[in-house]
């Protein structure tokens, strides 16, 4: 069960992981960066890998359980859900990219059902709006996509964030509905 105090944690670890990379934070910049002694973040989370697997694991769980509530909102919905958690949540996307080999292989190996189920909702949806697309062809066009949109954490500079948005919206659609 995630308590109010563990997803404070889990969000200081995301932003110096983010920063810094999982290697270069310790137990106690942990610790340090949440106003406590790097040992007492051992009464929530078992060690540093641990609160690294948890991060990852549960914004994969977000992001699938956010596509499925959006299933009835077609792929409009699904981008504009992916669009707001690439410009509120840069900091979870940098330690996926970067750290995710540091996680046990279990929460790799979670991780990555978690990701495919994800990609899977997007397909079924594209399938619908483009049936013309075998879903081999479906499937690399929303990877392409995540790839764009995900991309935002190192650009962007100069355009505020409702800017941004609209962009992405744009470029994510068309990428996905191209013929």
């Amino acid at each position: 069960m995630t308590t109010p105090r563990r997803e404070q944690l889990l969000g200081v670890a995301a932003g110096l992981m983010a920063e810094r990379g999982y290697h270069g934070v310790s137990i106690n910049d942990l610790g340090a960066a949440a106003g406590v002694s790097g040992p007492a973040l051992y009464r929530h989370f078992a060690s540093k890998q641990a609160v690294l697997g948890e991060m990852l694991v549960g914004i994969s769980q977000r992001l699938l359980d956010g596509g499925r509530a959006r299933q009835g909102g077609g792929i409009d919905a699904l981008l504009g859900f992916h669009v707001d958690f690439a410009l509120t949540e840069p900091e979870l996307i940098r330690v996926q990219d970067r750290d995710l080999a540091s996680t046990t292989a279990e929460d790799r190996a979670r991780v990555r059902r978690l990701q495919r189920a994800y990609i899977e909702v997007w397909v079924v949806h594209l399938r619908v709006v483009r049936p013309d697309l075998d879903e081999v062809v479906a499937r690399a066009r929303v990877q392409a996509v995540f790839g764009l949109l995900n991309s935002t954490t190192h650009a962007g500079r100069g355009l505020d964030r409702a800017q941004m948005g609209t962009l992405l919206q744009q470029l994510g659609s068309a990428a996905l509905l191209a013929p």
